[in-house]
Parts: structure tokens; sequence; C-alpha cells
């Protein structure tokens, strides 16, 4: 099966490694790009567990460099209906196909965004829910579609963004939060069949162009500003999920 990759298909993957260092440690938007451009190139299932690693070997690069950077509070929170989520994913993974499941998340997507920008068009007393339930929510939410089809990148962007992080503490709090729930992920995907020996040697290839995407997401980040910042991974999360609705 992946043996049998043409050269196009390679170039693709390794700009998926590319730009899923890149989303690690500057543009965490960009990071849902990769769910469809890979599974365009590799079976949608195959493509879950192929990614996997990736995610994994860039969340280091982010931790360490970030490591100073994250909100515990907001992980706190998160993390218990994160871990819920993902075990009621890995129990669906089997009844829900990819074409199934892709729209559902962008229609997600597109939903927190929509109800994002008009909480921030609209009175300044009228802010963001930071309560207990909200977290809550957006902590299943990503734990199922991160286990379904590593593709919570959006959700988690839309919650960091209601705690109006600065983009330091936005891209640490993220890090560690998607380095603690991939590892937690990797049993669940090899019980699954979906990590395995052919897949971990595409991984290898992968690990040279995934750390020189971190680093060059470093720079990248440094010279974005604030509101800019904001804007672009809005952007990029409202396009991510158009293509998850219509790829």
């Amino acid at each position: 099966m992946l043996e049998n990759l043409s050269v196009l298909d390679y170039s693709t993957v390794a700009l998926c490694a590319a730009l899923v260092g890149i989303s690690k440690t500057g543009i965490p938007g960009m990071g849902i790009l990769v769910v469809p451009l890979l599974a365009s190139v590799v079976p949608a299932k195959t493509s879950v567990g192929l990614l996997l690693p990736m995610l994994i070997f860039a969340d280091i690069f982010a931790v360490t460099y970030y490591r100073r950077s994250a909100v515990w509070s907001h992980l706190v929170k998160l993390l218990p209906a994160a871990v819920v989520g993902v075990v009621i994913g890995y129990f669906l993974l089997d009844r829900i196909n990819s074409a199934q499941l892709k729209p559902i998340i962008g229609i997600i997507v597109l939903t927190l965004l929509g109800i994002n920008y008009w909480r921030n068009r609209g009175l300044k007393e009228q802010d963001i829910p930071r309560q207990w339930w909200f977290a809550a929510v957006m902590g299943l939410l990503a734990g199922v579609t991160t286990m379904l089809a590593n593709a919570a990148g959006p959700i988690m962007i839309i919650y960091l963004l209601a705690m109006r992080l600065p983009k330091q503490e936005f891209i640490g709090t993220g890090a560690w939060y998607f380095f603690l729930i991939n590892w937690f992920k990797v049993p669940f995907s090899a019980n699954l069949g979906l990590i395995n020996a052919e897949t971990l040697k595409i991984n290898l290839f992968c690990f040279p162009i995934i750390a020189a995407g971190a680093i060059a997401g470093i720079f990248v980040l440094k010279r974005i500003p604030q509101k800019f910042f904001n804007n672009l991974i809005q952007i990029l999360a409202g396009l991510a999920a158009c293509r998850l609705i219509f790829s």
C-alpha cells in the first residue's frame, strides 16, 4: 500500500511534514490543513496513524521551546474531558468513515468561529464563556476529533483565543495540550492497527523535514504581530474547515 506511493505522493507527504513542524511552533492553524492533504495521497484511516507520530515528534520541539509558556490552569480544565473524548473517539473510529467525519468537524469549527466573531464584534461586557462547562465541552470535542482524525487544531484555536492569551502562552498551552493527548492516543491507535511498521518507515523519512519546519516556525512567530496573528489563525481555521466539508 504505502510502498506504491509515487514521487508526487512522497512530495505531498514531505509538505505535510513541513507544515506539521511549522504549525507546532509558529502558526497552529496551519496544522489542520495537513489532515485533508495527507488523506488525499494515502487511505484516510492510514493517514490517521501516519500523522500521529509526526505530530508527537513536532510536539517535542514545541514543548521544549515553549516549556515555560503554558498556562496550566487552562490545561487542567481541558484534559479530563479530552481524555474522555479520546476514549469515545476510539470506540467510534471503526463506525464512522472519513467521508462522514470530515464535514461534521468542518461544521463544528465554522460554527465556533462564527460565535467567536459575533462575540468579538458585540458588546465588550459580553465576554466569551470561561465557565467550567465551556472548557469541558471544548475538551470533549477536541478529544473526540483528535482521536478520529487528528483534527482538533481549530477547536483548540477557538478555546485558546477565547481565553485571550498572548501568542507565546497561546502556542505554549496548545503545545503541552497536544503533547500529552497525542501520547495518550498512541496505545489506542496501535490497538486499531493504525500505527504499524509500514507507517513508521514513512515517519522516519518525515522526521528531519518536521524538524526543519519546527525551527522555521519559531522564526515566523517572532515576526507576526499579535492582532495579525489572531486574524491569521482564524482565517486558516475557517479555510481548513471548508476544506474538510467539501473535500
